[in-house]
């Protein structure tokens, strides 16, 4: 059982080595666009399924309350979160629009969104994308394995250098830690 548990942490530590590695620059751009917009006056808005939906969640938790810093709110949805807006878009409209529907509706020129899909596959965060490319929004897409369509479809993308769902989360969660940091950083200062 502890070969089990120091093998799952290495792997997990493996991963996150490689993606940092490979995105380092592309981290630290995509958080002056997202501090910048937050400075304009623009929200992020964020979106996935089952964890990633969790994830989204919990980094516009992490905008709006605050991550390590006393700040001002900032403003970030998570879309998966409205239950009313979930249930009525699916029956209405299809599990498929789920997210482009609330993006069309919340997203403005300017804004960002960052669709998460581990396969990147997730027909319902591509149409949330499209819809947000369409609307003139900054697109970001955090997914895993070869990037699937996501990668294709957004600016910026973000793929973690593995095929196993667990291990891509962990580093999507820490790209967002990550992220929160540095839009911190770039608002209020560096940390003393």
């Amino acid at each position: 059982m502890q070969a089990i548990v120091l093998t799952a942490f290495a792997d997990s530590a493996r991963v996150k080595q490689q993606f940092a590695g490979e995105y380092a620059d592309r981290i630290v751009q995509v958080a002056t666009l997202i501090a910048n917009a937050f400075q304009n006056g623009n929200k992020v808005l964020l979106f996935g399924n089952g964890g990633s939906s969790t994830d989204a969640a919990h980094i516009a938790a992490e905008f709006v309350g605050r991550y390590q810093r006393d700040r001002v709110p900032l403003p970030a949805i998570a879309l998966a979160t409205d239950i009313a807006a979930i249930t009525c878009i699916a029956n209405d409209y299809g599990y498929e629009e789920l997210f482009a529907r609330q993006v069309r509706a919340h997203g403005r020129k300017g804004d960002i969104a960052i669709g998460i899909s581990t396969s990147g596959n997730s027909p319902n965060v591509l149409k949330g994308v499209a819809a947000a490319r369409d609307g003139g929004l900054t697109t970001i897409g955090w997914t895993g394995a070869n990037g699937g369509k996501l990668a294709a479809l957004v600016e910026y993308p973000f793929i973690v250098p593995s095929t196993v769902t667990s291990r891509i989360q962990e580093s999507h969660i820490t790209l967002g830690h990550v992220l929160c940091e540095l839009v911190e950083d770039h608002l209020l200062g560096k940390a003393s």
